[in-house]
Protein backbone atom coordinates (compact mmCIF):
# COMPACT_ATOMS: atom_id res chain seq x y z
CA UNK A 1 0.00 0.00 0.00
CA UNK A 2 2.47 2.11 0.68
CA UNK A 3 4.39 1.94 -2.81
CA UNK A 4 1.16 2.48 -4.49
CA UNK A 5 0.49 5.82 -2.55
CA UNK A 6 3.92 7.07 -3.65
CA UNK A 7 3.23 6.02 -7.57
CA UNK A 8 0.30 7.73 -7.32
CA UNK A 9 1.86 10.65 -5.90
CA UNK A 10 4.52 10.98 -8.38
CA UNK A 11 1.68 11.10 -11.07
CA UNK A 12 -0.02 14.13 -9.49
CA UNK A 13 2.82 16.06 -9.38
CA UNK A 14 4.22 15.23 -13.34
CA UNK A 15 0.68 16.38 -14.11
CA UNK A 16 0.70 19.28 -12.41
CA UNK A 17 4.37 20.22 -13.70
CA UNK A 18 2.47 19.80 -17.25
CA UNK A 19 -0.18 21.74 -17.16
CA UNK A 20 1.48 24.57 -14.97
CA UNK A 21 4.48 24.77 -17.25
CA UNK A 22 3.63 28.01 -20.00
CA UNK A 23 3.27 26.82 -23.26
CA UNK A 24 6.35 28.27 -25.41
CA UNK A 25 8.60 25.73 -22.66
CA UNK A 26 6.71 22.62 -23.80
CA UNK A 27 8.87 20.21 -24.88
CA UNK A 28 7.60 17.66 -27.50
CA UNK A 29 6.38 14.37 -26.31
CA UNK A 30 8.54 12.51 -28.25
CA UNK A 31 11.74 14.32 -27.13
CA UNK A 32 10.90 13.51 -23.31
CA UNK A 33 13.34 10.83 -21.14
CA UNK A 34 12.04 7.49 -20.17
CA UNK A 35 10.58 7.72 -16.73
CA UNK A 36 11.03 4.79 -14.62
CA UNK A 37 9.17 4.20 -11.73
CA UNK A 38 10.94 2.03 -9.06
CA UNK A 39 10.07 0.25 -6.02
CA UNK A 40 10.58 -2.37 -4.05
CA UNK A 41 8.11 -4.89 -5.05
CA UNK A 42 7.46 -3.74 -8.84
CA UNK A 43 8.56 -1.38 -11.53
CA UNK A 44 7.26 0.75 -14.29
CA UNK A 45 8.79 1.20 -17.48
CA UNK A 46 6.87 3.90 -19.43
CA UNK A 47 8.28 5.47 -22.99
CA UNK A 48 6.59 7.41 -25.45
CA UNK A 49 6.86 6.30 -29.25
CA UNK A 50 7.78 8.72 -31.79
CA UNK A 51 4.45 9.27 -34.49
CA UNK A 52 4.34 6.99 -37.31
CA UNK A 53 5.69 8.28 -41.07
CA UNK A 54 2.62 8.61 -43.33
CA UNK A 55 2.87 5.46 -46.13
CA UNK A 56 4.06 6.28 -49.09
CA UNK A 57 2.06 5.88 -52.50
CA UNK A 58 3.18 3.10 -54.76
CA UNK A 59 3.04 4.90 -58.25
CA UNK A 60 6.16 7.75 -56.49
CA UNK A 61 9.59 7.03 -55.89
CA UNK A 62 11.84 9.26 -53.96
CA UNK A 63 15.42 9.45 -54.96
CA UNK A 64 16.36 12.36 -52.51
CA UNK A 65 18.64 9.85 -50.92
CA UNK A 66 20.69 8.54 -53.61
CA UNK A 67 24.01 10.44 -53.46
CA UNK A 68 24.55 11.71 -57.16
CA UNK A 69 22.84 8.81 -58.81
CA UNK A 70 19.98 8.86 -60.88
CA UNK A 71 17.52 5.93 -61.22
CA UNK A 72 15.25 5.67 -64.28
CA UNK A 73 12.04 4.09 -63.60
CA UNK A 74 11.21 1.20 -65.91
CA UNK A 75 7.31 0.55 -66.55
CA UNK A 76 6.37 -3.00 -67.31
CA UNK A 77 3.82 -5.52 -67.03
CA UNK A 78 3.49 -7.56 -64.22
CA UNK A 79 1.79 -11.45 -64.42
CA UNK A 80 -1.54 -9.54 -63.90
CA UNK A 81 -1.33 -8.10 -67.20
CA UNK A 82 -1.33 -4.54 -65.74
CA UNK A 83 1.46 -1.99 -66.35
CA UNK A 84 3.61 -0.89 -63.26
CA UNK A 85 7.13 0.98 -62.35
CA UNK A 86 10.20 -0.57 -60.85
CA UNK A 87 13.47 0.76 -60.22
CA UNK A 88 15.36 -1.91 -62.12
CA UNK A 89 15.58 -3.33 -65.73
CA UNK A 90 12.90 -6.21 -66.46
CA UNK A 91 14.40 -9.61 -66.77
CA UNK A 92 14.32 -10.24 -70.10
CA UNK A 93 15.95 -7.33 -71.50
CA UNK A 94 19.04 -8.31 -69.08
CA UNK A 95 18.86 -11.95 -71.10
CA UNK A 96 18.87 -10.69 -74.06
CA UNK A 97 21.86 -7.68 -73.21
CA UNK A 98 23.94 -10.83 -72.52
CA UNK A 99 22.57 -13.19 -75.40
CA UNK A 100 24.03 -10.34 -77.26
CA UNK A 101 27.46 -9.98 -76.41
CA UNK A 102 27.95 -13.76 -76.21
CA UNK A 103 27.12 -13.61 -80.21
CA UNK A 104 30.17 -13.72 -82.46
CA UNK A 105 30.28 -10.84 -85.13
CA UNK A 106 29.64 -11.41 -88.59
CA UNK A 107 32.68 -11.17 -90.74
CA UNK A 108 32.51 -8.50 -93.98
CA UNK A 109 33.17 -11.00 -96.89
CA UNK A 110 35.16 -8.24 -99.48
CA UNK A 111 34.33 -9.09 -103.16
CA UNK A 112 37.38 -9.76 -105.24
CA UNK A 113 37.92 -6.83 -107.91
CA UNK A 114 37.81 -8.57 -111.52
CA UNK A 115 41.39 -7.39 -113.64
CA UNK A 116 40.53 -5.29 -116.22
CA UNK A 117 42.90 -4.23 -118.63
CA UNK A 118 43.52 -0.41 -119.02
CA UNK A 119 42.15 -0.49 -122.30
CA UNK A 120 39.08 -1.89 -121.54
CA UNK A 121 38.27 -0.02 -118.09
CA UNK A 122 35.95 2.54 -119.31
CA UNK A 123 33.88 -0.05 -121.17
CA UNK A 124 33.59 -2.50 -117.93
CA UNK A 125 32.95 1.18 -115.86
CA UNK A 126 30.32 1.95 -119.00
CA UNK A 127 29.19 -1.58 -118.14
CA UNK A 128 29.00 -1.34 -114.10
CA UNK A 129 27.49 2.00 -114.28
CA UNK A 130 24.59 0.85 -116.28
CA UNK A 131 22.77 1.53 -113.35
CA UNK A 132 22.27 1.08 -109.75
CA UNK A 133 21.33 -2.17 -108.17
CA UNK A 134 18.93 -2.46 -105.37
CA UNK A 135 22.03 -2.57 -103.05
CA UNK A 136 21.91 1.58 -103.08
CA UNK A 137 20.53 3.80 -100.77
CA UNK A 138 17.84 5.81 -102.31
CA UNK A 139 19.34 8.90 -102.39
CA UNK A 140 22.77 7.07 -104.81
CA UNK A 141 19.58 6.13 -106.56
CA UNK A 142 17.94 9.26 -107.00
CA UNK A 143 21.54 10.80 -107.98
CA UNK A 144 21.69 8.02 -110.39
CA UNK A 145 18.38 8.64 -112.14
CA UNK A 146 18.58 12.30 -112.52
CA UNK A 147 22.54 12.90 -113.52
CA UNK A 148 23.07 9.84 -115.50
CA UNK A 149 19.83 7.38 -116.20
CA UNK A 150 19.15 7.54 -120.41
CA UNK A 151 16.43 10.30 -121.13
CA UNK A 152 13.06 8.38 -122.64
CA UNK A 153 13.21 8.16 -126.75
CA UNK A 154 11.38 7.41 -129.64
CA UNK A 155 9.45 4.01 -129.53
CA UNK A 156 10.70 2.68 -132.45
CA UNK A 157 14.07 3.33 -131.42
CA UNK A 158 13.51 1.65 -128.13
CA UNK A 159 11.81 -1.60 -130.16
CA UNK A 160 14.91 -1.21 -132.49
CA UNK A 161 17.86 -1.50 -129.77
CA UNK A 162 15.68 -4.18 -128.12
CA UNK A 163 15.76 -6.58 -130.86
CA UNK A 164 12.53 -6.56 -131.88
CA UNK A 165 13.65 -5.81 -135.31
CA UNK A 166 14.63 -2.92 -137.46
CA UNK A 167 13.38 0.56 -136.98
CA UNK A 168 11.74 0.51 -139.91
CA UNK A 169 9.55 -2.71 -139.40
CA UNK A 170 9.66 -1.58 -135.89
CA UNK A 171 7.55 1.00 -137.24
CA UNK A 172 5.48 -0.68 -139.10
CA UNK A 173 4.42 -2.80 -136.16
CA UNK A 174 3.68 0.45 -134.15
CA UNK A 175 1.14 1.72 -137.09
CA UNK A 176 -0.38 -2.00 -137.37
CA UNK A 177 -1.20 -1.59 -133.47
CA UNK A 178 0.54 -3.96 -132.20
CA UNK A 179 2.40 -2.46 -129.84
CA UNK A 180 0.81 -1.34 -126.42
CA UNK A 181 2.26 1.10 -124.17
CA UNK A 182 0.74 1.37 -120.37
CA UNK A 183 -1.84 -0.82 -121.88
CA UNK A 184 -3.18 1.74 -124.33
CA UNK A 185 -2.79 0.84 -128.02
CA UNK A 186 0.25 2.97 -129.45
CA UNK A 187 0.37 4.04 -133.09
CA UNK A 188 3.19 6.65 -133.08
CA UNK A 189 6.66 5.83 -133.41
CA UNK A 190 7.93 9.36 -132.08
CA UNK A 191 6.33 8.67 -128.37
CA UNK A 192 8.68 8.83 -125.97
CA UNK A 193 9.03 5.93 -123.92
CA UNK A 194 11.39 4.86 -121.05
CA UNK A 195 11.58 1.10 -121.12
CA UNK A 196 12.74 1.13 -117.47
CA UNK A 197 9.25 2.93 -116.08
CA UNK A 198 6.80 1.78 -119.24
CA UNK A 199 5.34 -1.55 -119.49
CA UNK A 200 5.91 -2.05 -123.20
CA UNK A 201 4.12 -5.12 -125.29
CA UNK A 202 4.66 -5.89 -128.69
CA UNK A 203 2.79 -8.85 -130.10
CA UNK A 204 1.92 -10.03 -126.53
CA UNK A 205 5.28 -10.11 -125.47
CA UNK A 206 6.41 -8.00 -122.89
CA UNK A 207 9.79 -5.88 -123.74
CA UNK A 208 12.33 -6.28 -120.84
CA UNK A 209 13.26 -3.09 -119.14
CA UNK A 210 17.16 -3.47 -119.47
CA UNK A 211 18.16 -2.42 -122.35
CA UNK A 212 21.25 -4.63 -123.71
CA UNK A 213 24.58 -3.06 -123.35
CA UNK A 214 25.70 -1.56 -126.50
CA UNK A 215 28.41 -3.53 -128.30
CA UNK A 216 30.98 -3.08 -131.25
CA UNK A 217 32.80 -5.45 -133.14
CA UNK A 218 35.18 -5.64 -135.86
CA UNK A 219 34.55 -8.21 -138.94
CA UNK A 220 36.56 -9.49 -141.61
CA UNK A 221 33.91 -10.04 -144.10
CA UNK A 222 34.45 -13.01 -146.34
CA UNK A 223 33.15 -13.27 -149.69
CA UNK A 224 29.30 -14.14 -151.03
CA UNK A 225 28.27 -12.76 -147.52
CA UNK A 226 25.98 -9.83 -147.74
CA UNK A 227 25.64 -6.87 -145.47
CA UNK A 228 21.88 -7.41 -144.52
CA UNK A 229 20.24 -8.24 -140.67
CA UNK A 230 17.30 -10.52 -142.12
CA UNK A 231 16.65 -13.63 -140.58
CA UNK A 232 15.93 -14.96 -144.18
CA UNK A 233 19.16 -13.98 -145.35
CA UNK A 234 21.46 -17.45 -144.68
CA UNK A 235 24.41 -16.04 -145.85
CA UNK A 236 24.32 -12.65 -144.22
CA UNK A 237 27.45 -11.43 -142.09
CA UNK A 238 25.22 -11.49 -138.56
CA UNK A 239 25.09 -15.25 -139.22
CA UNK A 240 29.29 -15.49 -138.31
CA UNK A 241 28.26 -13.68 -134.71
CA UNK A 242 26.12 -17.26 -133.67
CA UNK A 243 28.66 -18.75 -131.66
CA UNK A 244 28.68 -15.47 -129.66
CA UNK A 245 24.92 -15.71 -129.27
CA UNK A 246 24.85 -18.78 -127.81
CA UNK A 247 27.64 -17.88 -125.09
CA UNK A 248 25.35 -14.89 -124.10
CA UNK A 249 23.02 -16.20 -121.55
CA UNK A 250 26.26 -17.44 -119.64
CA UNK A 251 28.40 -14.57 -120.11
CA UNK A 252 24.99 -11.92 -119.48
CA UNK A 253 22.44 -13.33 -117.61
CA UNK A 254 19.32 -11.55 -117.21
CA UNK A 255 20.06 -9.37 -120.39
CA UNK A 256 18.73 -9.75 -123.66
CA UNK A 257 20.19 -10.12 -126.89
CA UNK A 258 21.48 -7.08 -128.78
CA UNK A 259 20.23 -6.71 -132.34
CA UNK A 260 23.33 -6.48 -134.07
CA UNK A 261 23.82 -4.81 -137.45
CA UNK A 262 26.64 -3.32 -139.93
CA UNK A 263 27.59 0.03 -140.08
CA UNK A 264 27.52 0.76 -143.46
CA UNK A 265 27.84 -1.96 -146.97
CA UNK A 266 30.05 -3.74 -148.43
CA UNK A 267 28.46 -5.78 -151.96
CA UNK A 268 28.80 -9.86 -151.82
CA UNK A 269 32.11 -9.88 -153.48
CA UNK A 270 33.75 -7.65 -151.49
CA UNK A 271 36.44 -8.54 -148.59
CA UNK A 272 37.35 -7.24 -145.63
CA UNK A 273 36.99 -4.68 -142.42
CA UNK A 274 33.17 -4.09 -141.38
CA UNK A 275 31.97 -2.43 -138.13
CA UNK A 276 28.85 -4.62 -136.53
CA UNK A 277 27.17 -2.79 -133.76
CA UNK A 278 23.82 -2.10 -131.84
CA UNK A 279 24.27 1.29 -131.54
CA UNK A 280 22.17 3.46 -134.21
CA UNK A 281 23.63 6.64 -133.30
CA UNK A 282 27.46 5.53 -133.88
CA UNK A 283 26.27 3.65 -137.22
CA UNK A 284 24.73 6.80 -138.52
CA UNK A 285 27.30 9.08 -137.58
CA UNK A 286 30.44 6.94 -139.32
CA UNK A 287 28.09 5.88 -142.60
CA UNK A 288 26.95 9.79 -143.07
CA UNK A 289 29.25 11.17 -145.57
CA UNK A 290 29.26 14.16 -143.46
CA UNK A 291 31.15 12.79 -141.40
CA UNK A 292 34.01 12.56 -143.80
CA UNK A 293 35.18 8.86 -142.71
CA UNK A 294 38.13 8.15 -145.35
CA UNK A 295 38.29 4.16 -146.42
CA UNK A 296 40.92 2.19 -148.05
CA UNK A 297 40.66 -0.49 -150.15
CA UNK A 298 42.90 -2.76 -152.06
CA UNK A 299 41.72 -3.39 -155.31
CA UNK A 300 43.41 -6.38 -157.56
CA UNK A 301 43.18 -5.49 -161.12
CA UNK A 302 43.17 -8.19 -164.23
CA UNK A 303 45.30 -6.83 -166.75
CA UNK A 304 48.30 -4.42 -166.74
CA UNK A 305 47.67 -0.81 -165.14
CA UNK A 306 49.58 2.19 -166.94
CA UNK A 307 49.67 5.91 -165.88
CA UNK A 308 47.40 6.79 -167.77
CA UNK A 309 44.99 4.59 -165.75
CA UNK A 310 46.05 6.14 -162.48
CA UNK A 311 45.31 9.52 -163.76
CA UNK A 312 41.88 8.43 -164.76
CA UNK A 313 41.00 7.12 -161.44
CA UNK A 314 42.48 9.98 -159.54
CA UNK A 315 40.68 12.40 -161.86
CA UNK A 316 37.46 10.57 -160.43
CA UNK A 317 33.73 9.62 -161.86
CA UNK A 318 30.18 10.77 -161.73
CA UNK A 319 27.87 8.17 -159.53
CA UNK A 320 24.13 8.77 -159.46
CA UNK A 321 24.73 12.59 -160.48
CA UNK A 322 27.61 13.36 -158.05
CA UNK A 323 30.94 13.77 -159.18
CA UNK A 324 32.89 11.52 -157.08
CA UNK A 325 36.75 12.27 -156.51
CA UNK A 326 39.36 9.53 -154.29
CA UNK A 327 41.38 11.19 -152.00
CA UNK A 328 44.70 9.08 -153.61
CA UNK A 329 45.10 6.62 -155.84
CA UNK A 330 48.90 4.21 -155.79
CA UNK A 331 50.26 1.34 -157.45
CA UNK A 332 51.94 -0.87 -155.00
CA UNK A 333 55.05 -2.67 -155.78
CA UNK A 334 54.55 -6.21 -157.42
CA UNK A 335 54.67 -9.62 -155.07
CA UNK A 336 56.28 -12.88 -156.47
CA UNK A 337 53.35 -14.59 -154.99
CA UNK A 338 50.71 -12.51 -156.49
CA UNK A 339 50.82 -11.88 -160.51
CA UNK A 340 48.47 -9.56 -160.57
CA UNK A 341 48.92 -5.40 -159.85
CA UNK A 342 47.18 -4.10 -157.20
CA UNK A 343 45.84 -0.59 -156.21
CA UNK A 344 45.56 1.39 -153.10
CA UNK A 345 42.59 3.39 -153.21
CA UNK A 346 41.28 6.13 -150.73
CA UNK A 347 37.78 7.28 -150.50
CA UNK A 348 35.96 9.09 -148.10
CA UNK A 349 32.75 10.02 -149.08
CA UNK A 350 31.48 5.71 -149.61
CA UNK A 351 29.04 5.90 -152.06
CA UNK A 352 27.48 2.74 -153.66
CA UNK A 353 30.14 0.82 -155.48
CA UNK A 354 32.05 4.21 -155.40
CA UNK A 355 35.68 1.92 -155.88
CA UNK A 356 34.16 -0.09 -158.53
CA UNK A 357 32.59 2.24 -160.73
CA UNK A 358 36.08 4.16 -160.07
CA UNK A 359 38.37 1.50 -162.03
CA UNK A 360 35.49 0.85 -164.70
CA UNK A 361 35.60 4.12 -165.34
CA UNK A 362 39.59 4.11 -165.85
CA UNK A 363 39.02 1.12 -168.09
CA UNK A 364 40.04 -1.88 -165.81
CA UNK A 365 38.59 -4.72 -164.85
CA UNK A 366 38.34 -5.65 -160.89
CA UNK A 367 39.33 -8.99 -159.84
CA UNK A 368 39.25 -8.87 -156.04
CA UNK A 369 38.68 -5.69 -153.95
CA UNK A 370 39.33 -5.50 -149.75
CA UNK A 371 38.94 -2.85 -147.27
CA UNK A 372 41.57 -2.51 -144.93
CA UNK A 373 41.07 0.80 -143.23
CA UNK A 374 38.09 3.36 -141.65
CA UNK A 375 39.00 6.38 -140.14
CA UNK A 376 42.06 5.67 -138.46
CA UNK A 377 41.63 1.99 -137.68
CA UNK A 378 43.15 -0.67 -139.35
CA UNK A 379 41.88 -4.14 -139.88
CA UNK A 380 44.23 -6.47 -137.96
CA UNK A 381 46.56 -9.04 -139.84
CA UNK A 382 45.53 -11.65 -137.17
CA UNK A 383 42.35 -11.53 -137.78
CA UNK A 384 41.04 -14.58 -139.96
CA UNK A 385 38.13 -14.32 -142.33
CA UNK A 386 34.52 -14.35 -141.08
CA UNK A 387 36.09 -13.94 -137.69
CA UNK A 388 35.52 -10.68 -135.47
CA UNK A 389 36.90 -9.23 -132.48
CA UNK A 390 35.32 -6.43 -130.15
CA UNK A 391 36.29 -2.90 -130.08
CA UNK A 392 37.74 -1.46 -127.39
CA UNK A 393 37.31 2.70 -126.27
CA UNK A 394 40.70 3.46 -127.83
CA UNK A 395 39.63 2.00 -131.03
CA UNK A 396 36.46 3.37 -131.23
CA UNK A 397 38.28 6.75 -131.13
CA UNK A 398 40.94 6.05 -133.90
CA UNK A 399 37.09 5.89 -135.92
CA UNK A 400 36.16 8.62 -134.86
CA UNK A 401 33.86 8.10 -132.25
CA UNK A 402 33.91 10.75 -129.34
CA UNK A 403 31.17 9.55 -127.60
Amino acid sequence: MVSAAATLSSLHNIQHLIFSTKPSLLKPIASLPRIICSSSSQEFNISFAPPKPKPKQQTQFDFSNQEGQLFIPWIVRGEDGNLKLQSHPPARLLHALADAKTQNPKKKIKKKSVGVKKDDAPIAKAQISAGPERTYSKAARRFYNENFREQPQRLSKVLAASGVASRRNCEELIFEGKVTVNGSVCNTPQTRVDPGRDVIYVDGNRLPRRLPPKVYFALNKPKGYICSSGEKESKSVISLFDSYFKSWDKINSGRPKPRLFTVGRLDVATTGLIIVTNDGDFAQALAHPSFNLSKEYIATIEGVVNKRHLIAISEGTTIEGVHCTPDSVELLPSQPDMSRPRLRIVVHEGRNHEVRELVKNAGLEVYALKRVRIGGYRLPSDLGIGKHVELKKSELKALGWKN
